[in-house]
């Protein structure tokens, strides 16, 4: 079974959000919307679009988005087939939360890591 194929996304938490928005897109040119990121479109060598996209993303340091993690970061790892992989990492003894949500956006579960980062798993919906 295949388990990561991509970057999804990248999020963090910032004490001034808006702030380190507009740095980001001062100084590194980066396109932040107003929900506070953007998604940068995947291409090939020649700039023509492949069909998927990797969301950057900043907000506020408040909420428990990532929690249990006390990380001011999550990243969102692309898989092919998440309930094989969700099996496979509880079967290894993985630090897996239970809930596995299923919306427009696609199939998504949660993984601690050792260092305990939330790291978000993401089946995309079919086309995307």
């Amino acid at each position: 079974m295949k388990r990561v194929t991509g970057i999804g996304g990248i999020f963090f938490k910032a004490k001034d959000a808006p702030a380190l928005q507009a740095w980001y897109k001062r100084h590194l040119g980066i396109d932040v919307q107003e929900w506070g990121g953007t998604a940068f479109t995947w291409a090939d060598s020649d700039g023509k679009p492949t069909g998927g996209t990797t969301v950057w993303s900043i907000g506020p340091e408040e909420g428990d988005s990532f929690a249990p993690s006390k990380a001011s970061f999550m990243v969102n790892y692309r898989v092919d087939d998440l309930h094989a992989l969700v099996a496979a990492l509880k079967a290894e003894g993985c630090d897996v939360l239970d809930k596995i949500t299923d919306d427009e956006y696609g199939k998504f579960a949660w993984v601690i890591d050792p260092e305990g980062n939330k790291v978000e798993l993401w089946q995309p919906p079919a086309g995307q």
